[in-house]
């Protein structure tokens, strides 16, 4: 199978997917951009075929969402815009069929890939982040059982006291010492 170059680079569709109401998303704005057609024509598009678009496919932003989103998003007329609607990864994969047109299509396919490889970066995050968590854990306990051995090797190298020597002469010996002169 022979390689094809990307039509639109997957770094730059990877940009303009943004995480809104817990869920990935990508702007009409962008997506008109990306397929090469007026945000008014791709909108008008999606109204016609309102059924093929249900809130789990696509939703409008909230008036505050958009302020928050003007924010962060560098798309010139997004906070002023009177309504901007936000897809789901089953919605631009439907934007395909009501675009019809032999771009769309391999934009199209562009973006799903980008939203795979967007979910296998998070599941590997996931998947790391969790062995993280389980090596600090095991760090813990064996930090505890470190603590244990240094303290026992502490006490082996703390020098014992030694038994004191009296000093002075001693009733015992002064006995032994004086029978054995007489």
């Amino acid at each position: 199978m022979k390689s094809e170059v990307a039509l639109i680079p997957t770094q730059r569709i990877e940009r303009v997917i943004y995480l809104i109401r817990g869920q990935k998303v990508m702007l009409d704005r962008d997506l008109a951009q990306i397929y090469g057609v007026e945000t008014r024509v791709l909108n008008q598009a999606v109204r016609r075929n309102k059924d093929r678009f249900p809130n789990d496919f696509m939703f409008t932003l909230t008036r505050q969402e958009i302020r928050d989103l003007s924010q962060s998003v560098i798309s010139p007329g997004l906070k002023h815009a009177p309504n901007v609607f936000a897809f789901t990864e089953q919605g631009v994969a439907m934007l395909s069929s009501v675009l019809n047109n032999p771009r769309a299509i391999k934009v199209n396919l562009e973006i799903m890939r980008a939203f795979v490889r967007l979910r296998g970066m998070m599941t590997s995050q996931k998947e790391v982040a969790r062995k993280l968590v389980e090596l600090e854990k095991h760090l813990q306990d064996h930090d505890e059982q470190i603590q244990t051995i240094f303290t026992a090797i502490r006490q082996l190298m703390a020098p014992k006291e030694a038994p004191k020597k009296r000093i002075g002469f001693q009733l015992k010996e002064k006995r032994a010492a004086y029978s054995a002169k007489g």
